[in-house]
């Protein structure tokens, strides 16, 4: 038994909620004067993004592949899970509830496995595992600088395990795929590396990232569909972007390591998170949303708008932390806040323009 698409949008709901109050904390963050609307906000940016707005909108993804009502429990739990990291009142509870989401994954996957055996899946359980594995460290109490290599591995594992899958469109020979996996497992090691050697450990993962990002930016399909127009260009142009960020990510991990104490550090995290994943997420969102939501969504060349500024925004900030300039970086930071909230903007009119097509 499945959920009906109506009745999955308040799961969908509550993570586009988480994404919005973590735009407004990560503002507040970089020092801009925002009304205090808790002040839990600031410090919650990151779980927000991650464990409430990503684990919310993947979970979501993958219930809906599974077909099964108890795969929904695990976007219902980090949904809720950010619900109460934005009020603030009940720190603990939500971990446990985001922790929960991120084991009832792993659930999914195991169940995919039982379904039929594919490496890609063992890739993207292996992340919903590192997932589980750092919301464990934060429930705990390690640090978030301890914790979010954890989350990335997570984000990565799940990535390179979906274009793997669909790289079986291409027939890539089973070296090339080993190759993927060899770059994986040594992503991988780099991660567990930092519990006890956080220096070469990022090294390590940014070694991976590197390798990653040169073989999907070799072998990925978007390498043949930039070639058409409409939407399949648009989502190449995306994937194709998010490597060359994943590469800049990898290569700044490589040149500086565990140096979490300034400037370089914001530019590791958001050349991943925003250069990357949100590379990813615009790319596949004319894709998700009509999936899971089961409402159609026209393509529009308007989309370019969000991606451009997302890339423009993020060398202006990027680039203010490599030269430790503080202004620039923040405005870059505000200005790419500013951007999502344009990309959701087009996503709604985008999902209105096909319903009123449909009407007439």
């Amino acid at each position: 038994m499945d959920l009906k698409p109506n009745h999955r949008l308040p799961l969908m709901a509550m993570g586009m909620i988480s994404l919005l109050l973590a735009l407004f904390g990560g503002t507040q963050r970089l020092g801009w004067d925002l009304p205090t609307l808790t002040t839990a906000l600031p410090a919650s940016h990151g779980p927000l993004m991650v464990g409430a707005f990503l684990g919310t909108v993947i979970g979501l993804e993958r219930a809906v592949a599974l077909g099964r009502l108890w795969g929904y429990l695990g976007p219902l739990t980090t949904g809720l899970g950010g619900l109460l990291l934005i009020a603030g009142t009940a720190p603990i509870p939500a971990k446990v509830l985001i922790l929960t989401g991120s084991f009832m994954l792993s659930l999914v996957f195991v169940a995919f496995i039982l379904r039929q055996f594919a490496w890609f899946t063992v890739i993207m359980m292996a992340g919903a595992l590192f997932w589980l594995a750092g919301n464990v460290l934060w429930l705990g109490g390690a640090p978030l600088h301890a914790v979010v290599w954890w989350w990335m591995g997570f984000l990565l594992l799940t990535i390179a395990g979906e274009r793997m899958e669909l790289g079986r469109m291409l027939f890539i020979s089973m070296g090339r795929q080993a190759q993927l996996l060899l770059f994986v497992l040594m992503a991988s090691a780099g991660i567990v590396v930092t519990l006890q050697h956080p220096d070469a450990g990022t090294r390590l993962l940014g070694l991976g990232m590197v390798a990653i990002a040169l073989w999907l930016g070799r072998h990925d399909v978007a390498r043949r569909t930039i070639r058409q127009t409409g939407l399949p260009r648009f989502i190449a142009v995306n994937l194709l972007a998010g490597y060359i960020w994943l590469a800049l990510c990898g290569t700044l991990l490589l040149l500086f390591g565990a140096d979490f104490g300034g400037l370089r550090y914001d530019a590791v995290l958001h050349s991943f998170f925003l250069g990357f994943i949100f590379s990813m997420i615009f790319g596949h969102a004319p894709v998700i949303f009509p999936a899971v939501l089961g409402r159609g969504m026209l393509y529009r060349p308007a989309f370019y708008i969000h991606v451009a500024l997302l890339h423009l925004f993020l060398v202006l900030r990027v680039g203010a932390d490599l030269a430790q300039e503080i202004l620039p970086r923040n405005l870059g930071g505000l200005l790419n806040a500013l951007t999502l909230v344009v990309f959701l903007v087009n996503t709604v009119l985008a999902i209105r323009a096909c319903a009123a097509r449909g009407k007439g």
